[in-house]
């Protein structure tokens, strides 16, 4: 199975399953992304500060302002290398520094045969979160993606947080569909800010559909694992999900306390880099 990668996925399920059980066997499926009362503090501080904060309006003007690429001009590596010491407070899941993360599902992508562009993308994936480097908070980088705009899903981890939310006080954006139309088109919706959507602007140009959705939305896991908001998307985004939740079980069950060696890897994802980007591109 780990060398299909054309057409939908013929049970989901059994992929998921699949990979946690080659990849992460001493942790069973339900072990991650636990969300409750015994999750660290760390984590249910920032949902209640990203919960809070993340406006429809807010995610309007960040859109706005990051999308014109005007930031920096880098490289893949040098963007890798800002990222060496953030341990994203949202995760529960790892302490490890993000391209050490980064390696681990590229790797796991790669020794399943799959294409070069899916290894890239597991290892580029979590890259948009150098918005930190513009001093973005982590609310407003990492954690769980929804859509502003309308009501949100109680399938979003911590959906009580969101009373906080200055959204909830306007009916307008509290209904079902809020400010959109039913099967709209992702591309006609606004989601959170963070990383994915950043990122997603940042290359987009450089690689396949397929790996373009698997960045803008793996941190939807409302949408893409509980199966939430199909009533906004179009039949073409429904397909593209798919490819979403064939790459998730690769950035999720992939984390491991044992590190990568970063020296021997590196000479493969030189090359690798270099098929599908320039030297340096707009950020």
């Amino acid at each position: 199975m780990g060398t299909q990668t054309n057409g939908p996925l013929e049970s989901l399920d059994q992929w998921d399953d699949d990979v946690r059980a080659r990849y992460r066997a001493d942790r069973k499926k339900e072990e991650f992304r636990v969300y409750d009362d015994t999750t660290p503090q760390v984590v249910r501080d920032f949902y209640k500060q990203n919960h809070a904060l993340q406006t429809l309006e807010f995610a309007r003007a960040k859109r706005a302002e990051y999308e014109p690429l005007q930031k920096a001009e880098m490289g893949i590596w040098e963007a890798m290398e800002r990222l060496n010491e953030l341990v994203d407070d949202s995760d529960p899941d790892t302490d490890l520094s993000q391209i050490q993360h980064n390696l681990q599902t590229a790797e796991a992508i790669r020794a399943d045969g799959h294409p070069r562009w899916f290894v890239l993308t597991g290892f580029i994936h979590d890259l948009g979160k150098v918005l930190t480097m513009w001093g973005e908070p982590q609310w407003a980088v990492v954690g769980d993606t929804f859509p502003v705009g309308c009501r949100w899903s109680d399938k979003i981890v911590y959906p009580q947080y969101f009373d906080a939310n200055p959204d909830s006080q306007n009916p307008e954006l509290m209904t079902r569909y809020g400010v959109y139309d039913e099967q709209c088109g992702l591309d006609n919706v606004n989601l959170s800010w963070g990383h994915d959507e950043y990122l997603y602007h940042v290359t987009k140009k450089y690689l396949p559909e397929e790996a373009q959705c698997m960045i803008r939305y793996h941190s939807w896991y409302s949408a893409h694992r509980e199966l939430d908001y199909q009533f906004l998307m179009s039949d073409h985004d429904m397909q593209m999900m798919d490819w979403v939740r064939k790459f998730n079980p690769y950035d999720l069950y992939s984390k491991s306390a044992v590190k990568p060696d970063f020296d021997t890897l590196k000479p493969y994802y030189d090359d690798l880099i270099s098929e599908f980007f320039p030297k340096t591109i707009k950020w």
